[in-house]
């Protein structure tokens, strides 16, 4: 009677999951950035190489969720990312 015709499985993996919620992450971030009025490149940038929190606001708890972040494992999201839209 009815065909299921979205019958395909779908594969999950963990690293997909951990990629997407460093990018829903980096995203708030990025937008806390943007409402205080800062340069939001930049200070991720700054971020990412000093490691050190002021570069990010604590509006939003910006600062907070950044440092949630492993900057290895971000830095790798974001060079693959780049090269993948390439």
């Amino acid at each position: 009677m009815f065909e299921n015709r979205n019958d395909q499985t779908k594969t999950f993996s963990i690293s997909q999951l951990k990629e997407l919620e460093t990018k829903q992450t980096l995203r708030q971030v990025y937008d806390a950035l943007v409402e205080k009025g800062y340069n939001p490149i930049n200070q991720i940038v700054g971020y990412i190489l000093s490691e050190d929190p002021t570069y990010i606001t604590s509006y939003n708890n910006a600062r907070g969720l950044i440092r949630k972040l492993d900057r290895d494992e971000l830095m790798k999201i974001l060079v693959n990312s780049y090269l993948r839209n390439d």
